[in-house]
């Protein structure tokens, strides 16, 4: 009979195959271990159990085939998880057996790309490790569903992923935004005052196209998150959109153009910027924050701010919560004066209110 047990923090499933043979494998997620004695059980009722495991010809290049089949036309593949792929084959390499890669080796993979270098020669942030490490991991996952692999190996160990730091909160002050704006080549510039008014991404700002704009809001639907949302246009934003409107005279679906072509990059012109204006440890992304962190700071809410970054939960946008306490700070000395005693100076704090009232009379 086939059952599933709990063995400590583990899950173990038992039972028979179809030759007699008592099998035991545990795993670390009760949902995991169900799923598994499913199909082992699903085998033997089809007669298929003893057939020779698919996962034992299986290589790693295969499973690369079709990862990069399926998933080749997500977003940000191009420009993210593409060079993971080809990391992973380039280190594992393409002929070795999937189900010979074990744990120890996902971990020696971790700490490989936590002491090598970038191509550019530069010390690899935790974030990028870990978009590395959970691009492998997704191949494992999808490996075990698309019955390439019968047990993901990441399930053997610990999450390999590190510890981020996500409390950068670089921006603006409102004295280093005119510097800005004031170094920005004409195209530059009004990509860059859209950031500062919207908190779009740059990949959001860049694609904007006019059909997008209505009724006093740019509607958003290929974003990062793949949730749609709208952004509201205040006053200054919608000045400057009819003034590119009259300037283009439409020419284009899009938005932002640089000689009635798209803009599909500004990283140079940026760059460029930055260093004639003086400022230091910035980049476009940061624009994001500039928005949020002066949204707060005139007195906008973090659940404002949620909305319009399109954060999916509040940790991320609680990182502006310090910035939302000092206004509040601010706000309250607006009562400074409020329980003055006026003329009555009370030198002794101990004294009834009363009596001293009764001895200015």
């Amino acid at each position: 009979m086939a059952t599933i047990r709990k063995r400590g923090k583990a899950y173990q499933i038992d039972f028979f195959d179809p030759s007699g043979k008592r099998i035991r494998k545990s795993f670390k997620k009760k949902k995991v271990a169900e799923a598994e004695l499913g199909k082992r059980v699903s085998l033997v009722a089809e007669g298929r159990y003893l057939d020779v495991k698919k996962e034992c010809k299986t290589t790693l290049g295969e499973l690369l085939d079709k990862y990069v089949e399926n998933f080749q036309a997500q977003a940000g593949y191009i420009t993210g998880k593409r060079f993971h792929v080809e990391h992973i084959r380039g280190y594992f390499g393409k002929d070795i057996i999937l189900s010979n890669i074990r744990y120890v080796d996902l971990e020696t993979y971790r700490n490989h790309l936590r002491d090598s270098l970038t191509v550019k020669g530069t010390v690899r942030e935790e974030a990028s490790i870990n978009r590395g490490i959970s691009c492998l991991r997704h191949m494992f996952s999808k490996a075990v569903e698309w019955e390439m692999l019968e047990q993901d190996p990441f399930d053997k160990g610990k999450s390999l992923l590190l510890k981020e730091n996500n409390q950068r909160l670089r921006f603006l002050t409102e004295a280093e935004i005119p510097m800005l704006l004031y170094e920005c080549s004409p195209h530059l510039r009004i990509i860059v005052e859209c950031a500062i008014n919207t908190g779009m991404r740059k990949g959001e700002i860049l694609s904007l196209k006019w059909d997008q704009i209505r009724n006093g809001y740019i509607y958003l639907t290929k974003t990062k998150t793949n949730e749609s949302r709208q952004v509201p246009i205040n006053d200054n934003l919608n000045a400057l959109f009819k003034r590119i409107r009259r300037d283009q005279h439409l020419t284009s679906d899009y938005v932002f153009t640089y000689q009635k072509k798209r803009v599909d990059s500004v990283k140079t012109a940026f760059n460029a910027a930055m260093k004639k204006a003086g400022i230091v440890d910035f980049r476009f992304n940061d624009l994001r924050h500039t928005f949020a962190s002066h949204l707060i700071m005139k007195g906008g809410s973090l659940k404002d701010v949620q909305e319009i970054l399109g954060h999916k939960t509040m940790t991320m946008t609680l990182r502006y919560a310090h910035l939302s306490q000092e206004h509040k700070k601010k706000t309250v000395n607006l009562l400074n004066g409020l329980t003055a005693s006026g003329n009555v100076e009370c030198h002794n704090l101990s004294q009834n209110p009363l009596q001293v009232k009764s001895a200015s009379l």
